[in-house]
């Protein structure tokens, strides 16, 4: 089923936490305000600032940190 266009609210309302795992996946009907060379990368969310999350991503092994809207990420499930 093609869910492009589509606001899930369950995005918007997930359950995130400082230090989960995060993927940046782009929410296409959501303007996204970061290059689009981000989208996929993986992160570890380092605080919540109002309704987004300061999320800090290795670029060239170098950390950067990007703010951004709980829509725009994925909660990565690691197995232990």
């Amino acid at each position: 089923m093609n869910q492009k266009g589509k606001l899930q609210l369950s995005k918007y309302f997930q359950k995130l936490d400082v230090g989960d795992s995060v993927a940046v996946v782009r929410e296409l009907s959501v303007p996204f305000p970061y290059l689009n060379r981000i989208q996929g990368r993986t992160g570890k969310i380092i605080e919540k600032r109002g309704r987004a999350f300061l999320v800090e991503i290795k670029e060239l092994n170098k950390p950067k940190k990007y703010l951004l809207s709980s829509i725009h990420l994925k909660k990565i499930h690691n197995i232990k």
